[in-house]
């Protein structure tokens, strides 16, 4: 039903899904297309862009045979019935929504690429994290430009054997832990396809895009829904998951209060079947590019829907990650009787979660910078973080003379802490681990 694929953005999700859908589907070209020639040539190469276990062998396995990287973006995105849009989608930094909106920028580019560039009808799949309704937005710039093209057919009618009638936009949001994304590619515990099935077009797209993960995923597994259930599971997921951490080290500052262990009270409620052992550990808090945005995306639609009470319960999340950060720094500072003066403090880990080089978001950027405004020594060991983006995080925070003078990347846990006052795990990498 499908013989060829586009996928734009070569980042961490279209680079991941589009790959292990390459490794499980060998009759289908895949075509991952980014504007930065530096990504698609990464990708090309024997080190690719991102780390992710499993990630190269499947690559290497599929890439020149059904899976190509490439910049030439109308060519692919021509040539395909289906589309998938992996490209960010940041919080905005400006205008109405500031703070709290995604920035759909790029999206928006994205969608309005493929109308310019299509001569035919596509199926459209939403990657992105997106906010209800983005699909609409999606489908009126398709239906736009290929009214003014001259090939749309405003009525769906019987849909052809040889393919769609007219444009359709599909929600398949990711579900992707960055450290687990290969596995959880390869072993997903659902697969959501939001689409429109009271229409003949709707009801083949949908099918279009199942076909594709029957190829390795149980029938039993795939949910199908309207579009807007689907763009808001994918929020409501993330802000479960990170309720759930913010919910665990708040019960940590009790415990520590107390004299209770936190590790106790962890596996006597994980006990619990309805609750479940899974992000119950108390920790720094929660980093990454999602959880964050994606909650104050949540709470964003709450407040442009009137639900304040609503706003103000997922934006408690987010204070109390702002507060685990702040008290275990406070914690550091004190036991050296708030007087760090030049004293070097190693720090292990800098990527905001183990088997990932990403830190975005990273608590450890936080750590380091409360250290380097005590004036301490700081001494960054990461396994796979990149020194360079390690300073940049970094800068982003600080002057650059402080970041000069202050901060050390080293290459292995050794180097860190050889003078060092004190060690901060920050990242739970295995070698860190007693």
């Amino acid at each position: 039903m499908v013989s060829k694929i586009c996928g734009i953005g070569a980042g961490y999700v279209g680079g991941c899904t589009l790959s292990v859908i390459a490794y499980h589907c060998p009759k289908i070209q895949v075509t991952v297309v980014d504007i930065s020639e530096n990504v698609i040539d990464q990708w090309n190469s024997d080190i690719l862009p991102i780390y992710e276990p499993g990630l190269e062998d499947i690559v290497k396995a599929v890439r020149g045979k059904n899976l190509f990287f490439s910049t030439d973006i109308d060519k692919a995105i021509d040539e395909a019935e289906l589309i998938f849009i992996s490209v960010d989608t940041p919080t905005k930094k400006y205008g109405i929504g500031q703070g709290r909106a995604p920035n759909m920028a790029n999206l928006e580019a994205a969608a309005r690429k493929v109308a310019n560039v299509s001569r035919s009808p596509k199926v459209v799949v939403e990657k992105s994290t997106v906010p209800i309704k983005a699909s609409e937005t999606i489908a009126s710039i398709l239906n736009s430009a290929a009214r003014a093209n001259g090939w749309n057919r405003s009525s769906d009618g019987d849909a052809k054997s040889s393919g769609l009638q007219r444009s359709v936009v599909l929600s398949n949001p990711e579900f992707l832990a960055e450290g687990t994304a290969v596995e959880n590619l390869m072993h997903p515990d659902r697969i959501l396809i939001g689409g429109d099935e009271a229409s003949d077009c709707g009801r083949l797209a949908i099918e279009m895009l199942r076909s594709i993960y029957l190829h390795w995923v149980d029938a039993g597994r795939i949910l199908v829904m309207s579009t807007w259930s689907s763009e808001l599971s994918k929020l409501a997921a993330n802000a479960f998951l990170a309720q759930r951490i913010s919910s665990i080290n708040a019960i940590s500052a009790i415990c520590e209060k107390t004299g209770a262990d936190i590790r106790d009270v962890a596996r006597a409620i994980g006990s619990d079947s309805r609750i479940g052992p899974h992000f119950l550990k108390a920790s720094l808090g929660f980093g990454g590019s999602c959880f964050r945005k994606d909650i104050l995306n949540l709470v964003y639609i709450s407040e442009c829907l009137n639900l304040n009470e609503v706003a103000s319960y997922w934006y408690s999340v987010l204070q109390m990650n702002e507060f685990q950060h702040s008290r275990f720094c406070r914690q550091i500072i004190s036991k050296f009787n708030n007087t760090l003066t030049g004293k070097r403090i190693a720090i292990f880990g800098f990527s905001f979660k183990a088997d990932t080089h990403d830190t975005r978001e990273s608590q450890a950027i936080l750590v380091c910078n409360s250290l380097l405004e005590e004036r301490a020594i700081v001494a960054i060991y990461d396994p796979k973080a990149l020194p360079h983006q390690i300073r940049t995080d970094l800068l982003s925070l600080q002057h650059a003379d402080v970041v000069d003078k202050q901060v050390v990347v080293c290459s292995t846990a050794l180097e860190a802490v050889k003078g060092a006052y004190a060690i901060v795990i920050c990242t739970e990498w295995e070698e860190f681990k007693m």
